[in-house]
C-alpha cells in the first residue's frame, strides 16, 4: 500500500467526508447500535484501527464502550475526536498505520475495522501483516470485526461507478453528490477509484475528485488469512442479518 497517498487521500477528503451520507447523525447511531450487538457486553475496551472521522467509534461509543481510535490520516482522526467530544463522549484517536500499531499486547477486547479500510492494503502479506497486529492487541478470545464491501458480487459485475448519492443539508437545504468511477486493473481484483464531490458554490457546481486504490478481497479469501494470522472460526455476516451496510467478517483471537 503507498501509505501517502492513502493518507493523502483521506486527509483531502476529511472535512467533506459527512456528505457521503444523507444523516450522519442517524449513520453513527445505526452503525454503532449494529456493532454493539455484535460485541454483545457493555462497557468493553474497543480499537477502531481505521476510525475516519469517527463514525463507528463515536457510534460505539455512545453506547457505553472504550473507544481509541487511529487511522492513517491525521486530518481524519483528530476529526474524529473533535466531532466525539461535540456530541458529548471521549474518543482518543491519533494517527496509526494498522500494520504497525501502538499498543501492547492484549490491550482491547474488540477491534473494528470498518468501510472497507481493510482493502486499502493491496498485497496478501500486507493484509496479513494488519490481521497479526490485530490479533497481537486482542486479548484471548477478543472479538474481530471486519467490514468490506460485497466483493463476491463485485467480482462477478466489476462495476465501473456508483450510484450518485444525494447529500441535502439540513440548515438550507443546498445538495451535494457524491459517486464513484472504479477502473480495474487487467489483474481484475484490484481497481483505481475515482471519488467526485459535486458542491454548490452560488448556482453552479464546484467539483472535487479523490483518487486512491483497493484490492477487491474476496470473502473466502480473507477469512483464510484470517485464520492464518491467528484468529478461530471466522465467518461473515450479511446486512439482513446484522443491520451493518456492509458484509462483516467476525472472528474471536486464538488462546
Amino acid at each position: 500500500m503507498p501509505e501517502a497517498s492513502v493518507a493523502h487521500f483521506y486527509d483531502e477528503l476529511a472535512d467533506d467526508y459527512h456528505l457521503i451520507y444523507s444523516d450522519w447523525d442517524a449513520s453513527i447511531r445505526r452503525q454503532g447500535d449494529a456493532l454493539d450487538a455484535l460485541i454483545g457486553q457493555a462497557r468493553t475496551a474497543v480499537l477502531d484501527c481505521s476510525c475516519g472521522i469517527g463514525t463507528q467509534a463515536i457510534g460505539l461509543a455512545l453506547r457505553g464502550h472504550s473507544v481509541t481510535g487511529t487511522d492513517l490520516s491525521p486530518r481524519a482522526a483528530a476529526r474524529a475526536v473533535r466531532e466525539a467530544a461535540r456530541r458529548g463522549v471521549s474518543l482518543p484517536a491519533a494517527a496509526a498505520d494498522m500494520r504497525r500499531l501502538p499498543f501492547p499486547d492484549g490491550r482491547f477486547d474488540s477491534v473494528v475495522c470498518a468501510d472497507n479500510s481493510l482493502p486499502h492494503l493491496l498485497t496478501e502479506q500486507d493484509v496479513r501483516a494488519a490481521l497479526t497486529e490485530m490479533r497481537r492487541v486482542l486479548r484471548p478470545a477478543g472479538l474481530l470485526l471486519v467490514s468490506t464491501r460485497p466483493y463476491e458480487d463485485l467480482l462477478r459485475d466489476r462495476p465501473t461507478s456508483t450510484p450518485p448519492h444525494v447529500h441535502r443539508a439540513a440548515a438550507d437545504g443546498e445538495r451535494t453528490v457524491t459517486f464513484q468511477l472504479w477502473h480495474w486493473h487487467d489483474d481484475g481484483e484490484h481497481y483505481d477509484l475515482e471519488h467526485f464531490q459535486l458542491l454548490p458554490a452560488g448556482g453552479e457546481w464546484r467539483v472535487k475528485v479523490r483518487r486512491t486504490t483497493y484490492w477487491a478481497l474476496g470473502q473466502g479469501r480473507l477469512a483464510d488469512l484470517a485464520a492464518k494470522a491467528g484468529f478461530v472460526a471466522p465467518e461473515w455476516r450479511m446486512p439482513q442479518e446484522t443491520g451493518f451496510f456492509q458484509p462483516l467478517l467476525v472472528a474471536r483471537a486464538g488462546e
